[in-house]
């Protein structure tokens, strides 16, 4: 079942096109990549999905849902490349409020709070105010802020940047069980390693989708052994076209 469809996406900023006819279709349950260099228009294309931006052109269904729709930004859990907290608040200050915004129920809130803080290692510092969290810190806070609704669509942008080799599995590790969960993710990406852990990627370069497949797919397609040689392939067959 298609759970996110994109057809025909166009957008600007000012008189420069970011995005060039994106069209993708990403199936309920999926952990989807989004792979591309700084600039390529990943952000744009993200914030389009899930409502955020309207795009000049084209058409975004969530669930079949046109966007963007308040109901259904209800079920998306968003985190973005810069974190969007209240310095002045807790971390559990912070979780609380957001979780009032999806209109979670006071009773359910202080379970929820302390799983996503295990999930993100910051149990031990919920009661600190934010304003003293390393930049590590409040990325993993963005990341439960994120999750706190137990959102269907968890779309994360760059999500691991800042963070610590050995933390970045334990969320990868707890992506994959969301997703086994039957939670539908898409997360941003320009590091290689990161790619091969999604099922099906989408190659964005200078606002083009140049392929999509698996990794293996895409590696294989290309006659490649790596997916940054795979990448570079597919950019250049655009680039003749």
């Amino acid at each position: 079942m298609t759970y996110i469809e994109l057809s025909d996406i166009q957008h600007y900023y000012k008189q420069e096109q970011v995005l060039r006819n994106v069209a993708l279709e990403i199936p309920k349950g999926q952990l989807f990549g989004l792979l591309g260099p700084s600039g390529s228009g990943k952000t744009t294309l993200v914030k389009i999905m899930i409502g955020l931006l309207e795009p000049k052109k084209g058409e975004v269904l969530v669930n079949q849902v046109p966007m963007p729709s308040l109901e259904a930004m209800q079920h998306i859990g968003y985190m973005a490349q810069s974190d969007a907290l209240y310095n002045e608040l807790t971390a559990r200050e912070n979780l609380d409020f957001f979780a009032s915004l999806y209109k979670m129920k006071k009773k359910d809130r202080s379970k929820r709070i302390e799983e996503v803080a295990a999930m993100v290692d910051l149990t031990k510092h919920l009661d600190k105010t934010v304003e003293h969290f390393s930049g590590g810190m409040k990325r993993r806070m963005s990341l439960a802020v994120a999750l706190i609704h137990e959102p269907d669509l968890l779309i994360l942008d760059e999500p691991t940047v800042g963070i610590d080799p050995v933390l970045r599995d334990s969320i990868w590790s707890d992506l994959k069980k969301l997703q086994q969960q039957g939670t539908t993710i898409v997360i941003t990406t320009h590091v290689m390693d990161e790619a091969e852990k999604c099922n099906q990627l989408g190659l964005l370069r200078d606002g083009y989708i140049i392929a999509q497949g698996s990794p293996d797919e895409l590696r294989k397609q290309s006659e490649t052994s790596t997916l940054e040689a795979a990448f570079l392939y597919y950019g250049q067959q655009k680039s003749e076209v």
